[in-house]
């Protein structure tokens, strides 16, 4: 490829990287694979000056500012660091610098922003955009706890630059509640972060309960103060937060230590890093060197390699999570990763294993994305053994041995038991929900303790609950548990259709519930039905229909059913399908109607088992024809579809509505 391909191919793929990852939080590559790509397109131009330009990605920081928040213009730049790889690099670093002493801190990652206080109060906040043009969240910033909104004794006008991160325990937290709720879970800490404070709801950012570390100050010039390490001691005086160690050291071979020692203790760190950071600790000489466009001269930023190893990849084993999905988990020889000691790692999904080929004795290469999961990113064939065997993934539950559901179109393979112990939360929080049995009072707090106090173990077991047992449990109480109790007993009272929808039945949604319960009128009539009577059923498909004779059929489905019946749970519904005149017919309405309305038509339709359409296709079985009938009519006409005036329609369903 000519230089010129290069560098524009070069350029073009940065450009899209820093859109993923300053603009939509959302990177595909790690931070080492695209610092390396950078220092490539920074080396191709410094050899080749006459494809430099001034638009280049290498002249320009971090992502842009985006149109759903004001723009601020920064007081001050918030540049960039000059990234190296090697303590060679560092060591040119030194060379150009020639400064006395130097401070190292950890390199956060997460989302740099600036913070202004005028008279010692907090008036805005923005993120770093390009550098000189960031994002007004002032609003979000205020949700950290960390940051002062007052302080005591600053100096008329205070700039302070900081990184937002998310601590990995709220992180962890967070993805652990995400996955209860049936939501996607976040890809990592920074990504979290940069996303929370990029919400238009500051209540959502409250809720993601981010954190910061202040490490500059942008105006310390006009501050009595000379070196970065009185600054960031300053810092910790007004009440900012700052890097837990920021040591001062004269001697590059003590600085290798450092670095070395904070890779090491990356395992160990409740935020994440991605490197270590050397500063020029005097200001003047700080001064001195200046800044080019992007880096300033006095500070470097040494990124820590992704660290691959290899080791034993002793077993596989499988674990159901909270949603019923099925997770393959790599059970490794022990081997030291990035600071901390890796056993297990997670093997995702069937089509992960599939696409790594990864079978138990395999030598696989390891290591931790983003410096915190471990990952598995292939196997070593020449040490593969002569008898591995492809590894399959179980076709029933390993928790509660009901059968799998195993859809080629999606990789998440689901237990369907009804009564799997792995998923009792979920399932729990979904059947005494709003939409499903509505059992007032009776939240994940309150499921959580009554699991917690052995109390339930399934569904059923909420209609045998006693005042007195509930009583005792936190934050209940006499009063809180009588109207609990009551709650549920309510609920035995509801519509088939809530109970139907409840059950939590694959493809079965709440329309589909309404549907079923209208047309069946009872569960006994649902589970006598076979495949081909559930499909007649408006609205209910193929897939919909094998989904209820499938978990009908299993053995928790029926005791789960057969427990509800003893308890006096009501199995019947408002049977709204009258007959089954129109069942497995399409019926379109068009012109102006005068023997019925609208309205009254489509409910007679519906009524008699049939599916009232607005639109005509070769599905459609009749279209009803008023006057000034228009479109509907000629392409009815068109495709053949039978066309009935208002009599034909009322003579059709005359004998039903007698």
């Amino acid at each position: 490829m000519e230089i010129a391909q290069q560098v524009a191919a070069l350029r073009e793929a940065l450009r899209y990287h820093n859109k993923k990852y300053y603009d939509e939080d959302a990177p595909e590559i790690s931070d080492f694979e695209y610092d390396r790509m950078l220092r490539s397109l920074e080396t191709l131009e410094q050899a080749y000056p006459e494809y430099d330009d001034p638009d280049s990605p290498t002249h320009h920081v971090g992502g842009s500012a985006s149109d759903k928040f004001s723009s601020v213009t920064h007081p001050w730049p918030l540049e960039s660091l000059q990234d190296v790889f090697s303590f060679d690099e560092l060591a040119e670093f030194y060379t150009r610098a020639q400064a006395d002493e130097y401070v190292v801190e950890y390199k956060i990652d997460g989302l740099s922003v600036s913070l202004e206080y005028q008279n010692g109060i907090f008036v805005r906040g923005a993120t770093r955009g390009d550098g000189v043009t960031g994002e007004d969240v002032t609003d979000n910033l205020r949700t950290i706890e960390e940051i002062p909104k007052v302080l005591k004794d600053a100096p008329p006008e205070l700039v302070v630059r900081g990184e937002v991160y998310m601590r990995r325990s709220v992180f962890d937290a967070i993805n652990a509640q995400r996955e209860l709720d049936g939501q996607p879970l976040l890809a990592n800490p920074r990504n979290a972060a940069a996303g929370s404070l990029r919400q238009l709801d500051s209540a959502v950012t409250r809720a993601r309960k981010l954190s910061i570390f202040c490490f500059n100050i942008q105006n310390s010039s006009e501050l009595p103060l000379t070196s970065h390490v009185q600054a960031l001691d300053y810092l910790k005086q007004l009440g900012f937060p700052v890097s837990p160690r920021y040591p001062v050291y004269t001697d590059p071979g003590e600085i290798e230590q450092e670095i070395r020692r904070m890779g090491d203790s990356r395992g160990e760190l409740d935020f994440d890093i991605d490197g270590a950071v050397v500063k020029v600790n005097s200001f003047a000489r700080r001064q001195a060197l200046g800044s080019t466009a992007k880096y300033p001269r006095w500070a470097s930023a040494y990124k820590y390699p992704p660290e691959i190893k290899e080791t034993l990849l002793r077993d596989i084993v499988i674990t159901v999570g909270r949603t019923g999905v099925l997770t393959p988990n790599a059970v490794l020889e022990p081997v030291r990763l990035a600071g901390t000691t890796v056993s297990r790692a997670t093997l995702h999904n069937r089509d992960f294993i599939r696409e790594k080929d990864v079978r138990i004795g395999d030598t696989v290469r390891v290591r931790k994305a983003g410096e915190i999961i471990p990952e598995i990113l292939g196997y070593v064939p020449e040490k593969r053994p002569a008898d591995s065997v492809s590894y399959e993934m179980p076709k029933v539950c390993p928790v509660c041995g009901a059968p799998v559901f195993e859809d080629e179109d999606e990789a998440a393979i689901r237990c369907t038991g009804a009564e799997c112990p792995a998923q009792l939360l979920r399932n729990l929080m979904h059947f005494v929900s709003r939409d499903a049995m509505d059992i007032d009072g009776c939240g994940q707090a309150v499921l959580q303790s009554l699991i917690d106090a052995d109390l339930i173990h399934s569904a059923a077991d909420l209609y045998t609950l006693k005042v007195e047992e509930v009583e005792p449990l936190e934050r209940m109480g006499h009063k809180s548990a009588e109207n609990l109790i009551a709650a549920i007993e309510k609920s035995k009272q509801n519509d088939l259709s809530r109970l139907l929808f409840a059950f939590g039945i694959r493809h079965v949604g709440q329309k589909a519930a309404k549907v079923l319960s209208g047309t069946f009128g009872s569960l006994d009539a649902i589970l006598e039905a076979d495949v081909e009577q559930l499909t007649e059923v408006r609205d209910i498909g193929g897939a919909t229909a094998q989904a209820i004779v499938a978990w009908r059929g299993q053995e928790q489905s029926k005791h789960l059913i057969a427990r509800l019946r003893e308890l006096g749970v009501n199995f019947k519904g408002e049977q709204t399908v009258k007959s089954d005149l129109l069942a497995g017919k399409t019926i379109v309405l068009t012109g102006t109607l005068t023997l019925f309305t609208r309205k009254q038509a489509t409910e007679i339709i519906e009524r008699l088992g049939g599916r009232a359409s607005g639109s005509v296709s070769k599905k459609t079985t009749y279209v009803v024809a008023g006057e000034n009938a228009g479109s509907k009519l000629k392409k009815a006409n068109d495709l053949g579809i039978p066309v009935l005036t208002e009599q034909e329609f009322r003579d059709l369903i005359q004998e039903d509505e007698q």
